[in-house]
């Protein structure tokens, strides 16, 4: 018989709040280097002073302990909680708000969330509820990642229900037109994450999922491996460059999360993420 480990959600709330501190302030170590890569790649003088000063805003963030971006995000949490974890000591979702909660008030971090969006528009004033999206996997463990997701590139992203016949033709033209209509809007470089399949709820959520993987990694499918690099190339060829003042660095990296659809559809999404790809993971 498997043994079941306990877990107080307490934990849950300590991790959670850590993670949103951590997440604003410290730009992840793939993302720095690739925005150092592209500044001695770039090939426009603008370009390269840009990115110059994106890195330098890093490096002021992490030693000041301060956020990145005055856009702190709204809290994305992704959790894979084992099916061997018994949690205890409340309420597993609450525990998460409560993390945000405190990490946004510790953190002094700014706090976007309106409640009542089609109407009053009040700040809830601690940036929650956060937005929750749980799996259940093997083991014993609780692996949670949080993502601060600003309103400038989230406002740019893109749904598209596209017909089986247009192929990948036509998701090449929607996500390299998802990427030319936002123009400087997203603070470019920006990072793309493609979501292809399954239905309409669920073609959104595996393009934000794609976000999570590391700027420079491979997909393990040569296939689509070879489809991020032509939708990297075409994004790269539309010239906005560095914060929409012209180059060849648009996108520092394109990611695919594919999954069968019905017969009848062709979902596919399209998650724009900014330069500042914001996210940390902590394991329980």
């Amino acid at each position: 018989m498997t043994e079941i480990r306990e877990l107080d959600v307490a934990a849950v709330t300590e991790a959670v709040k850590g993670l949103c501190i951590t997440a604003n302030y410290d730009l992840p170590v793939d993302v720095y280097d690739a925005l150092r890569a592209a500044q001695e790649a770039e090939e426009s003088p603008v370009g390269r002073e840009v990115l110059a000063q994106l890195v330098e805003n890093a490096d002021i963030a992490a030693a000041d302990r301060v956020p990145i971006c005055q856009d702190t995000g709204f809290a994305v949490i992704f959790a894979e909680v084992g099916q061997d974890v018994h949690l205890t000591g409340g309420e597993f979702e609450e525990a998460v708000h409560e993390g945000v909660r405190q990490g946004y008030g510790d953190g002094y971090l700014r706090k976007s969330v309106a409640e009542e969006p089609g109407h009053a528009r009040r700040n809830t004033k601690d940036n929650t509820p956060a937005i929750i999206h749980t799996s259940i996997v093997p083991g014993d463990r609780v692996c949670l990642t949080m993502m601060a997701k600003g309103g400038g590139a989230e406002n740019m992203s893109s749904l598209n229900m596209l017909k089986p016949a247009q192929g990948w033709a036509g998701m090449v033209d929607a996500v390299v037109e998802t990427v030319s209509r936002a123009g400087s809007n997203p603070c470019p470089p920006v990072i793309i994450g493609v979501g292809i399949g399954g239905t309409i709820e669920k073609v959104t959520l595996l393009a934000k999922k794609a976000l999570l993987r590391d700027v420079g990694s491979t997909h393990p499918d040569p296939r689509i491996a070879a489809m991020e690099d032509e939708l990297l190339e075409k994004i790269n060829a539309l010239g906005i460059g560095p914060q929409g003042l012209g180059g060849r660095t648009t996108a520092l990296d394109v990611f695919i999360e594919e999954m069968p659809c019905h017969i009848a559809s062709m979902p596919m999404a399209v998650n724009v993420q900014c330069h500042a790809q914001r996210h940390k993971t902590v394991t329980l």
